[in-house]
């Protein structure tokens, strides 16, 4: 199969949206060919701030496969969503995740932090590692290169922090 008709067959797999409603929308057509990318040998174009994670849905038991940016804190592994996505409330309960990072699939477990205090904290910690992040937070640097915490602290009412460790 050719490159061209691959890319369109990953853009018309299972495209729908979060509600369910089949509407194709830019993040329909932008996951598919992200899985497709960060699966193939060219991962490395993506796979240092992109990672695929993978679970089953806590009511439909169907498995999903999305693609998320990341930070690796030491051994955890950060990631934020938007509050109005759903995606992330089938890591509530202590599941068992999947991932595709870097090449390699890895078998963790997540924490959902979903209280502003402790969202604040962990969201300062994964902007301290990409400060260049600030702005699709909405948020800024002081003068020194930190993440402003009153822009974080505003940000973090929007968001949920996801962390994955190993067992």
């Amino acid at each position: 199969m050719r490159f061209r008709e691959k890319v369109q067959e990953v853009l018309h797999e299972n495209v729908r949206t979060d509600r369910g409603d089949g509407a194709l929308n830019l993040t329909n057509s932008f996951n598919p060919l992200m899985i497709w990318l960060l699966r193939s040998p060219l991962h490395k174009i993506a796979s240092k701030n992109t990672l695929l994670i993978t679970f089953i849905g806590r009511k439909s038991s169907k498995k999903y496969t999305t693609p998320v940016n990341y930070v690796i804190d030491i051994n955890v592994i950060f990631i934020t969503s938007l509050r109005g996505r759903t995606w992330w409330r089938n890591l509530r309960r202590d599941v068992k995740i999947s991932i595709h990072l870097q090449g390699k699939d890895l078998e963790t477990y997540g924490e959902v932090i979903e209280d502003g205090e402790n969202i604040e904290e962990q969201l300062m910690r994964y902007l301290q590692k990409l400060p260049q992040y600030v702005r699709y937070f909405k948020a800024s640097l002081d003068p020194e290169g930190h993440p402003d915490p009153d822009d974080v602290a505003q940000a973090a009412k929007e968001r949920v922090m996801i962390l994955l460790r190993s067992r």
